[in-house]
């Protein structure tokens, strides 16, 4: 199996886009050239501000789907590397 990607772009609307992919540089221009996915088309450009690396591309699409329902506080406790913030971004609103 070919490794793959997942990956966090800041769009042009100061949106977090989530995806994965085989060949990540190519699929970066994809998204800016209007060739991405239709959310990227309408608030492009956009830029590469994370990506994790994976052995197979189904790993790396699971991650995906997992970060897409994180909220935005937690999304950027990723980026910027603060993992120790997580789990107490993990739980729910109503919880609190």
């Amino acid at each position: 199996m070919t490794k793959g990607y997942m990956y966090i772009l800041l769009c042009a609307n100061n949106t977090y886009y989530t995806g994965s992919t085989k060949y990540l540089d190519l699929r970066i221009k994809q998204h800016n050239n209007g060739e991405g996915a239709n959310y990227t088309r309408k608030h492009s450009p956009v830029e590469l501000i994370y990506y994790e690396e994976y052995p197979r591309i189904d790993h790396a699409f699971y991650r995906e789907k997992q970060i897409q329902g994180w909220r935005r506080a937690k999304k950027e406790a990723l980026i910027n590397g603060d993992d120790h913030l997580l789990p107490s971004l993990a739980i729910a609103y109503r919880d609190l």
